[in-house]
């Protein structure tokens, strides 16, 4: 069996016109040396996937937007060391030094705006603007930690960034990256989205399945910097060449793409300007993956071998990340070591232990009543409602589901990932004040009680008022 026969063999579930699919580009000696879709791009109107077929490539976007600020930096017209408030002034002043180098390198603090958003209430189909996710910037009231502290991956920094580009250019985004990178590489099909609603010739639908059917996954998102990039792996495969010829940004710009971002501490961590710099089997790789509504990709490029793969998806529940390591593993054979392939994500998630298995039964009805009330979020302008029922402390809030949280010994925890652990607060009397919660990629963040008191401390203030009027003089 040929190499292409086994690649092919690899996306026999996609063959046919039944299905979304994917695309792949495999890129070998500065060369393309295979590419094809397979698959459907639209379901509805039984169009196929080309190597033509426009997708929406998610955050495989951020390394074009480091390329934007790595040239800007050798042309001296933004400095990696600069305080971000010196081109956005308007973001707040947390206390702590915010540079341009902490934004590359996810090691600023921000708070990633989708988590922050599906707290406030926003769906994911719902319209989100640009201009939304700077106007939530803005209302921030405290980092995750202290700048450079820690990696921690915040698609908000990379839409901070693009603003950049756009100020001190005096060019809009889109307009910036075409005529500096896409026009001179001939990529002719790729684009940022700065209008949810703009016309893009052969794009690909999107789609995810629900209880074993499949939907569109609309998609509302202009996200520039972080998202939101149009393209096709024809164009993509221009850009993965540009990396050994350097015709674009030459030596010193594609040379600190790939500089990684060094912690407080001193410690390297392994974000280089929109590329995760590691090692897949011994051999040393640039790669990044994206997901975003029903659109996945993976660009992989394993950088002294001048081998790259480029997968685009248009289905929830595919997998690009892992094709393009079966096949590397297939070209590259006789040079990959024997090591361990790192556990897949997915595997991670199911070894998850739900919340639903156990309850909040250590708690007694009254313990759990005394944390009832709407409680309150300045920076998210949004309430959430805590209630007590049937034993169960539930979250409720007017847009999300109701969400069903368990006590762990010290806090409350959920299924749900973007509420995933609270703390309440309480004061010297023992009044719930609030609660803080802490998630993956939003932590710190203060919810505050409103002044409705739950029937137990209603009855326990009651009876220590009375106490005191009793009490002789």
């Amino acid at each position: 069996m040929t190499l292409e026969s086994k690649v092919d063999a690899l996306f026999d579930v996609y063959i046919g016109q039944d299905k979304p699919g994917v695309v792949l580009a495999i890129i070998k000696d500065g060369s393309v040396i295979y590419k094809k879709g397979y698959g459907m791009a639209n379901l509805e109107h039984d169009i196929q996937i080309t190597p033509s077929t426009v997708f929406d490539i998610a955050s495989v976007s951020k390394q074009f937007t480091g390329f934007a600020i790595a040239k800007l930096s050798f042309e001296e017209i933004i400095s990696l060391d600069d305080d971000i408030r010196k081109h956005l002034p308007e973001v707040p002043d947390f206390g702590d030094k915010i540079t341009v180098r902490h934004l590359v390198h996810h090691t600023s603090g921000l708070r990633d705006w989708v988590q922050s958003m599906v707290l406030a209430g926003v769906q994911m189909d719902d319209v989100i603007s640009f201009q939304h996710i700077l106007k939530m910037v803005k209302h921030q009231q405290a980092l995750n930690f202290k700048p450079g502290q820690m990696y921690l991956y915040s698609n908000t920094g990379y839409n901070l960034l693009a603003e950049m580009v756009q100020r001190s250019t005096n060019q809009s985004f889109t307009d910036w990256t075409k005529s500096n990178i896409f026009n001179p590489l001939g990529m002719s099909n790729t684009y940022f989205c700065d209008n949810h609603q703009m016309v893009v010739t052969n794009r690909s639908s999107s789609y995810q399945q629900h209880e074993g059917k499949l939907y569109n996954a609309v998609n509302n998102l202009t996200a520039l910097g972080s998202s939101s990039l149009y393209s096709t792996v024809e164009d993509l495969a221009k850009w993965i060449l540009n990396f050994d010829h350097k015709q674009v940004g030459g030596d010193q710009v594609i040379e600190l793409m790939h500089q990684q971002g060094i912690l407080n501490s001193g410690e390297q961590v392994n974000y280089a300007f929109g590329q995760q710099i590691g090692a897949f089997k011994g051999l040393k790789i640039a790669e990044h993956s994206g997901s975003w509504r029903g659109f996945r990709s993976h660009l992989i490029r394993f950088l002294d071998q001048m081998f790259s793969v480029v997968i685009l998806s248009n289905y929830a529940s595919s997998n690009p990340s892992e094709w393009t390591k079966e096949i590397a593993e297939l070209h590259l054979d006789n040079l990959l070591d024997s090591a361990e392939i790192n556990q897949k994500p997915d595997q991670a998630v199911q070894t998850k232990k739900s919340v639903h298995s156990d309850t909040s039964s250590n708690l007694t009805s009254e313990q759990l009543e005394k944390f009832e009330g709407d409680y309150y979020s300045q920076e998210l302008d949004t309430t959430y409602s805590i209630v007590a029922h049937e034993g169960q402390l539930i979250a409720q809030h007017r847009r999300n589901d109701d969400i069903q949280l368990a006590y762990d010994g010290d806090g409350f925890t959920s299924d749900e990932w973007f509420f995933p652990h609270i703390y309440f607060k309480q004061d010297n009397y023992g009044r719930v004040t609030g609660f803080r919660l802490d998630g993956e990629r939003v932590k710190n963040l203060d919810f505050t009680r409103n002044s409705f008191q739950s029937k137990t401390e209603s009855i326990s203030i009651s009876r220590r008022d009375q106490s005191v009027t009793q009490r002789p003089n």
